[in-house]
């Protein structure tokens, strides 16, 4: 089967993470998690900038690991639009503690907020084992462990 069509953007903002995160890498780990065509932008950013759109968006006061802002609200619509934001702090702390490496957590984050563009969520029971369901089986065919399993 071919892949969907992606068009991919990525801007390191904080760029800690440039040299060890690759743009191959995230084009790689975003096309496993795609199963139609999409345009999205990939952005690292550092706690502050995290913050401020946490806080803005979900009336949340703290950076966060992903946010996912789709833009594609119609079902029938036939390309997945969305900006996805990853805080550079929130994921290596979050790694460390985890016990995995950054780029093991950062592919786990990337396809989750993938998923979040397709329309996945994760606010009901239900919901969240289909959608850490599908995390787990996407990253096993990128040969990353699941990233539900607390090491």
């Amino acid at each position: 089967m071919p892949k969907p069509k992606l068009t991919l953007s990525v801007q390191y903002a904080d760029d800690r993470l440039k040299e060890t995160i690759t743009r191959p890498m995230l084009r790689r780990w975003v096309q496993a998690a795609l199963f139609a065509p999409a345009e999205l932008t990939l952005r690292f950013v550092g706690s502050e900038e995290g913050r401020e759109l946490n806080r803005d968006y979900r009336g949340k006061d703290y950076a966060t690991n992903v946010l996912t802002f789709a833009y594609t609200e119609d079902e029938d619509s036939e390309v997945t639009q969305a900006d996805i934001i990853f805080c550079t702090d929130v994921l290596e702390k979050e790694a460390a503690e985890q016990k995995k490496s950054v780029e093991e957590h950062t592919a786990h984050l990337v396809v989750h907020g993938v998923l979040h563009a397709q329309g996945y969520d994760h606010e009901e029971e239900e919901e969240a084992v289909e959608m850490e369901t599908l995390e787990t089986e996407l990253l096993a065919t990128l040969g990353y462990a699941d990233p539900y399993v607390r090491r």
